[in-house]
């Protein structure tokens, strides 16, 4: 990023004990099944109990998924236990509720008259504008006009104030609400808000850390870095240490007005039910409670530190990836100070070229990190547009802007490793159920005409093979499904959907010719071939035998995937750096480790009678041994095998093999009698 010119600030003593590094106070192996915002998964330990297995060594004895579903079916169950379904978590702290807003509202003096008020203005101002659309609609001119309603929508938003700004970026996201090119006019609200004045900013710092600006900072840039619709950023150094911050200020007064907002949202949004049930199959209110509870996510800044902390222990151990630190003591619930990021933005790339980064390895970083997001942790970056991304100038990707941050439970992780599974397969009705049980469709909706539609999605993209598939073709061919059928788009997927959209526009404008599946393919065969996770290993399973016959070909694909994902990765410059301070480590990571695959498909092989069996009619399929098959696998990973350690993994496993194996024994006795 340019060097910002600054103005200095004359300076008084800080002591170092005022500021420090902050890293996540204790370890958090599974950010996404219990993160410090309280948030608690609940289908991911009923899933592990299922399978026999324990999270963490915690016994499953919060509420069951069978009972937070016997609570969907009550009267008395509320829009928020619905998203809490969908999610798979449970939120015993939550700073959104409609209550909560009606009472923080109503509770605050002359609050009547401010909302009529602001009723009377909103409804002004958009009933105007929908009577323009209906005029146009009238004389038949609703199509020649788009592109300047579109204009007009996007600067009445911008008027209307902070929270109709976010409604105008969610809007951007959802094209089960509203139409493409509408859509594409909101999208420059991400990019284009006018900041607030340095004086009023620079007061809430000193209000918020309790003290004079420049006793912590000794220069500060006179003009913001960035500025959002709840924020803005400027450059700044720490006065005690030298170091570079980024200080993340909130808007003024803005909490106030967002509730305000929110109040009358939901009430607009009660009268509209009935249509959004047609429409969209979720009430209206469901849609403003899942944004209203993300958007006083976004204004606490505390919560953002903890995101942070999250991703900082998440990417922990990958060298390829840089998250920022924060500095908690200085940052509080209006104010965030954070390492500052020196790095080029990632859509120059000539700039990263000259930069001595090679830019294929780049882009499988970043494509690798933002699935690690996505399908390892559950917890990605909900807005990583090209202003939030950076290349480092060692090879390395990093994020900044924590403030829009989604979650996935482990089970809705799942199901969509089983809609990539049931693709790969062409079962286009598990498909369409994958839907419903990720919150597309409403509980009961009859998927049966969606079927049909999905395969036609799929085979005309999956049919153009990976030199022409692109998100964006399918998206498009996705919105037009929406508009015909009840379909909802659930909040996260929606920043699932942006997130993945947004940074395949990235890799285009590094690389015109970039094909995102070329790199998404080999992560995701590496981690099915090497994850050790129980429900991946039986979604390998999967992937390997269609219709009961093992798929040699499909074997070796995903091995070779997987090879070309691991060589891949070590020409990043990050990588080379990291081999100069431990080379012996690089050297395993420039290999396909698949000894726990081997190890753990040998004890399949003895202890389930099923997977033997299927085993041993692959090697006999057609009347004849498949022994070139096993040598062609065997000559694929034979230069990545250890065989000696592989050896000993399988010997010392051995009492637990032989353990499951009389347990299975004995199961099957006892079944029999």
């Amino acid at each position: 990023m340019d060097l910002i010119h600054s103005n200095c600030i004359n300076s008084l003593p800080l002591s170092a004990n005022n500021h420090r590094n902050v890293t996540s106070k204790f370890p958090i192996p599974f950010s996404a099944t219990l993160r410090r915002s309280k948030r608690l998964s609940i289908t991911n330990l009923a899933a592990s109990t299922a399978s026999g297995a324990s999270v963490n060594g915690v016994a499953s004895t919060s509420r069951s998924l069978s009972e937070k579903k016997a609570l969907q079916l009550s009267p008395s169950s509320s829009a928020m236990d619905q998203l809490d379904i969908e999610r798979g978590v449970c939120v015993p702290f939550r700073k959104y509720t409609p209550e909560t807003v009606r009472n923080k509202v109503l509770e605050s003096r002359g609050a009547i008259a401010s909302l009529l008020l602001r009723g009377v203005e909103i409804v002004w101002n958009l009933g105007f504008y929908w009577s323009t659309l209906m005029y146009d609609c009238f004389v038949g001119r609703d199509e020649e006009v788009v592109a300047d309603r579109a204009r007009q929508l996007r600067n009445l938003l911008c008027n209307l104030g902070p929270s109709f700004i976010k409604a105008g970026q969610v809007l951007a996201n959802r094209p089960d609400i509203i139409r493409e090119d509408y859509m594409n006019e909101l999208c420059i609200l991400q990019d284009d808000v006018p900041p607030f004045p340095n004086q009023v900013a620079f007061s809430i710092i000193e209000e918020e850390l309790g003290q004079p600006l420049e006793s912590i900072f000794s220069k500060i840039s006179s003009r913001t870095i960035a500025a959002a619709s709840l924020g803005q950023v400027y450059r700044a150094t720490l006065r005690d240490t030298g170091e570079d911050v980024a200080i993340k200020v909130q808007r003024p007064q803005i909490e106030p007005i967002i509730y305000r907002d929110l109040f009358l949202f939901r009430t607009l949004a009660s009268f509209l039910n009935g249509i959004s049930l047609q429409k969209l199959g979720c009430n209206a209110e469901l849609i403003v409670d899942e944004f209203g509870e993300k958007l006083l996510e976004e204004l606490d800044y505390t919560l953002e530190a903890r995101n942070i902390e999250d991703f900082l222990e998440n990417f922990k151990d990958d060298p390829t990836v840089k998250i920022p630190r924060v500095y908690k003591q200085l940052s509080g619930s209006r104010v965030l100070v954070m390492e500052w990021i020196d790095g080029i933005r990632c859509t120059d790339p000539q700039a990263i070229k000259t930069a001595g980064i090679d830019v294929d390895g780049f882009l499988t970083v970043g494509v690798s990190a933002a699935l690690r997001q996505l399908l390892e942790f559950g917890l990605f970056h909900g807005d990583p547009h090209p202003g939030n991304i950076f290349a480092m100038r060692d090879g390395r990707i990093a994020y900044v802007d924590f403030g829009n941050v989604a979650e996935l439970s482990q089970q809705n992780k799942q199901i969509l490793i089983d809609a990539v599974v049931h693709a790969v397969n062409e079962d286009y009705a598990e498909m369409a159920n994958d839907f419903t049980r990720l919150g597309f469709l409403a509980k009961g909706t009859d998927v049966s005409p969606i079927v049909p539609a999905l395969e036609a999605i799929w085979q005309n993209s999956a049919g153009k093979g990976l030199s022409d598939f692109n998100f964006r073709s399918v998206t498009g061919q996705f919105n037009k499904l929406v508009y015909d059928y009840p379909i909802r788009i659930p909040e996260r997927f929606s920043l699932v959907i942006r997130s993945l959209l947004t940074q395949e526009g990235i890799c285009f404008t590094l690389k015109p010719d970039f094909k995102f599946l070329e790199v998404a393919y080999p992560y995701v065969a590496k981690r099915l071939l090497t994850d050790p996770n129980p429900a991946l290993r039986e979604r390998l399973i999967q992937v390997l035998f269609k219709d009961g016959v093992f798929q040699w070909k499909r074997l070796e694909n995903l091995i070779v995937l997987a090879k070309e994902n691991v060589a891949r990765m070590s020409r990043n410059p990050a990588l080379q750096v990291k081999s100069m301070q431990n080379s012996k480590s690089l050297q395993f990571k420039r290999k396909l480790d698949l000894t726990d695959t081997i190890k753990d498909g040998t004890r399949l092989f003895f202890t389930d009678e099923g997977i033997r069996r299927q085993l041993l009619l692959a090697l006999t399929e057609d009347s004849k041994l498949h022994i070139q098959e096993l040598v062609d696998v065997y000559r694929l990973v034979e230069s990545d095998i250890d065989m000696p350690t592989v050896a000993v993994e399988v010997v010392r496993d051995f009492p637990t093999v032989v353990r499951d194996l009389v347990l299975s024994w004995s199961d099957s006795v006892l079944s029999d009698r």
